[in-house]
């Protein structure tokens, strides 16, 4: 494995960490995060001229045609920073459409999505909270040339913005859970889509959206009838590892800024820093860190070379999650009295934790899949 970044990908990472740094205050992202839509139209735009949303999208439909490794290096930036905003569940939200989608759907969706002008969504959740193919009961019944959706989806991150959706649904049924899915773009203003918030302690937004005889065109359909599984699993894997890189991002945040808390407060006429109980604390924070990197990045490049990581995916997602989770208390911890408080930065990293630690599939989900490749 050589992830040793490139002159082109170190010009990614600093060019994001500045812009990201001068537009996205903590007094902003606390502002967005109480405002309605949860995110500003003004910056979206600013990134999508930055050519950020179509990193991964091809040249030929009018995106930047970069790989993975470059879009993980930018979304740990994003973590870093706490973007808020659907950067994310757009991104993720047109891997379907790249990988399996007809060319005319391409053609359609893939240069309006690059361009900033279509929000998009990853609609998979449904009450059974899992994320394997048994946990998908929705069903698509074919009548003449469409397909009627009935049924819910939970935690479609940012639905409520969104111009579109990419959803999964039954169409068949197989030997296998898998088989007789397939995926379908959603017209988020079709009649019989009804979209509600659902409060989080996270600093994104999460919805439910309830598909109500909803007439979906053939055409809409991404991939092959019932073969959907394929594509919607590397689409997976991508948001798991995608998901990854943000909470690394957010590791880093919280360790310097940690880091520098310590060594300014002052206690009984010297640092915080000073006492071993902390500096031992900084220093599983770093391992964590550490550890996590490692992790994370062994899974983007094999996805990048188009390597079979399941396990590797399953291992980082299961590991970075808790070590977030760990390293933003610890740092609360370090901080004293004032890591408790809602104005302080550090607490928007520790609810983020908490957040990014159960999207697609939290710890226990991920080593059943370990188990499963193994076994």
């Amino acid at each position: 494995m050589d992830v040793n970044f490139s002159e082109e990908q170190k010009l990614i990472k600093s060019s994001a960490r500045e812009f990201l740094k001068a537009e996205v205050p903590k007094d902003v992202v606390r502002e967005l995060e109480e405002s309605e839509e949860g995110y500003s139209p003004g910056l979206w735009q600013k990134i999508a001229e930055l050519g950020w949303i179509g990193l991964n999208i091809p040249e030929e439909y009018d995106g930047m045609g970069m790989n993975f490794l470059d879009l993980v290096i930018l979304l740990e930036e994003v973590g870093y920073n706490l973007l808020p905003g659907p950067f994310f569940s757009t991104v993720i939200a047109a891997f379907p459409i790249i990988l399996g989608g007809r060319e005319e759907k391409k053609k359609e969706y893939l240069p309006k999505i690059a361009e900033g002008k279509l929000r998009m969504s990853l609609a998979l959740t449904e009450p059974t909270a899992t994320f394997d193919p048994l946990g998908i009961e929705m069903e698509a019944v074919a009548e003449g040339d469409a397909y009627i959706l009935n049924g819910t989806k939970l935690f479609v991150e940012y639905a409520h913005t969104s111009d579109a959706l990419v959803a999964v649904a039954r169409t068949g049924t197989g030997e296998r859970p898998e088989d007789g899915l397939s995926l379908f773009i959603i017209d988020t203003k079709a009649p019989g889509v009804r979209i509600s918030d659902m409060p989080t302690i996270g600093l994104d937004r999460q919805c439910e959206v309830q598909f109500t005889d909803v007439r979906i065109p053939n055409a809409n359909m991404v991939g092959p009838a019932d073969r959907g599984w394929d594509i919607l699993k590397d689409t997976l894997h991508r948001a798991q590892v995608g998901k990854c890189a943000e909470m690394l991002g957010g590791m880093k945040a919280a360790l310097d800024m940690t880091n520098t808390y310590v060594k300014k407060r002052m206690t009984y006429g010297k640092s915080v820093a000073s006492y071993q109980v902390v500096q031992h604390y900084l220093a599983d924070v770093w391992i964590d860190v550490e550890t996590s990197k490692n992790l994370f990045y062994l899974a983007a490049w094999k996805i990048c070379e188009g390597i079979p990581c399941g396990k590797e995916v399953a291992a980082a997602k299961a590991w970075v999650g808790k070590a977030f989770t760990r390293v933003t208390e610890r740092c609360v911890q370090m901080h004293g009295a004032i890591g408790l408080t809602r104005e302080h930065d550090i607490g928007l990293y520790y609810r983020n934790a908490k957040a990014c630690d159960l999207a697609f599939g939290d710890s226990q989900y991920q080593r059943e899949v370990i188990a499963g490749e193994m076994c």
